[in-house]
């Protein structure tokens, strides 16, 4: 303690932020990392897990292949998995927004999920002022009299989406598929360390890359660095560099604003998001309110209350053991200074609930009920924005409970993974008709 207040004073003294790393200079791949030159002097750390794959396994892997290429032959998204994505988004000019639900039903009975089903013809309105959301009304029944009136109103804005996709299982023998997971704001690749054993040693193909300013990824020293934006375009390399024909994202935190955006902007090769207690569907304003707007001195003087407070507020037990899990996830170790700029660059106004309505890819929501920093029913309001969403609440877990309940969210995870829909009605009319017509 006395320390940190000594080294925040001379940092007052100097002007200079403290333990800023410098580039390195190898981007070779060492000890199962890799560094990577996002940007000329901008490197990140990646895990990347390579399996090996038995010839059996290839084998497998090619008859079904085969076999789905089958199914779709014709150019139109047909057969085994196959979703009927549509609905109709209506902005109007006093912030409401009308989204209306015209698809496919999803149904997932493994996962027991609370928003398990995405009803035909089901309508849902909220405010973009206060975000405020009704309950789905189903089957398309009309609202109340004066929502009616509201709706013949001509919409500022009108999005339609109508599109297939075909969501289907993600096993560790495919060779397509690879996982992606992105940390939050003061952690590192570390904190996924249950998960990347887990998924490792399934086969699975997997990539976890440390945020600029994070672990043992390059310190930029200027704020601009730090952005959303900046970090995103980050995350877009690594996606580009390592991606596949079908792609798992898992976030957390600060870190599923990430996946969201890659999600948006790479549709036909994101298969499916998990979002670990990342809230609501919100666009990102950096608070002006906030402790982290102080002098980064200041900041670093209080770093050791800083961690204290995080582990009050991110580990549903405050025990050795999840203080022995925060020393060996590296969270909360980043510099004062890049903290600062990462608070303060979360500004992110196109990622608004119109932006996450627009989303077709499945997502798995899963919540710590102990989180201190993120409420429920903010990740309840995503699970509604969302089209096809499935949210999980454990009990036992807070705001870091990968870590906390690493078997529970392996599990829940590995079956999302495994997961493919139902055949729903229209498609078991659809394909009677397509036999009926061969």
């Amino acid at each position: 303690m006395l320390t940190s207040i000594t080294d925040g004073i001379m940092c007052c003294i100097t002007g200079r932020a403290l333990n800023v790393v410098g580039a390195i200079d190898s981007v070779e791949s060492s000890d199962g990392y890799d560094y990577i030159e996002v940007k000329p002097g901008r490197i990140l750390r990646v895990k990347h897990i390579v399996p090996s794959r038995s010839a059996a396994e290839e084998e497998e892997e090619r008859k079904e292949n085969v076999a789905v290429e089958e199914e779709g032959e014709g150019g139109e998204v047909s057969g085994k998995g196959v979703v009927h994505c549509k609905r109709k988004i209506s902005v109007y000019r006093n912030g409401q927004v009308v989204i209306e639900n015209l698809g496919d039903v999803i149904r997932s009975e493994i996962l027991h999920c609370q928003n398990g089903n995405t009803e035909p013809g089901s309508t849902v309105e909220i405010e973009l002022s206060d975000a405020n959301i009704t309950s789905p009304q189903a089957n398309g029944a009309v609202l109340e009299q004066g929502s009616a009136k509201r709706r013949k109103r001509k919409p500022k804005k009108t999005v339609v989406i109508d599109c297939k996709k075909r969501i289907t299982s993600c096993k560790g023998t495919h060779s397509d598929v690879a996982l992606f997971f992105i940390h939050g704001v003061g952690g590192s690749l570390d904190i996924w360390k249950e998960q990347l054993d887990f998924f490792g040693k399934l086969g699975y193909e997997v990539v976890a890359p440390d945020l600029a300013g994070h672990g043992s990824s390059t310190a930029p020293k200027i704020g601009a660095a730090y952005t959303f934006y900046a970090l995103a375009e980050d995350m877009r390399a690594i996606f580009r560099r390592y991606g596949k024909k079908r792609n798992i994202l898992i976030g957390h935190s600060y870190g599923v604003s990430f996946c969201t955006f890659l999600a948006h902007e790479y549709p036909d090769q994101v298969h499916k998001v998990v979002m670990i207690n990342g809230g609501g569907p919100t666009a990102l304003e950096p608070s002006l309110c906030s402790i982290f707007n102080l002098p980064t001195c200041v900041l670093h003087c209080l770093s050791p209350c800083l961690v204290w407070s995080f582990l009050k507020a991110a580990f549903a037990r405050q025990g050795a053991k999840e203080k022995q899990l925060l020393k060996e996830g590296n969270a909360f170790k980043v510099t004062s200074f890049v903290l600062q700029a990462m608070m303060s660059g979360q500004y992110w106004p196109e990622g608004d609930e119109v932006y996450h309505a627009e989303l077709t890819v499945p997502v798995l929501l899963v919540h710590g009920m102990h989180d201190k920093f993120v409420p429920v029913d903010e990740d309840q309001r995503m699970a509604e924005i969302l089209l096809i969403a499935f949210l999980k609440v454990i009990d036992e877990g807070s705001h870091m409970v990968m870590m906390e309940c690493p078997e529970t969210v392996n599990t829940l995870l590995h079956e999302f993974l495994l997961w493919e829909p139902e055949i729903t009605a229209t498609e078991q009319t659809e394909a009677k008709q397509t036999t009926e017509n061969k």
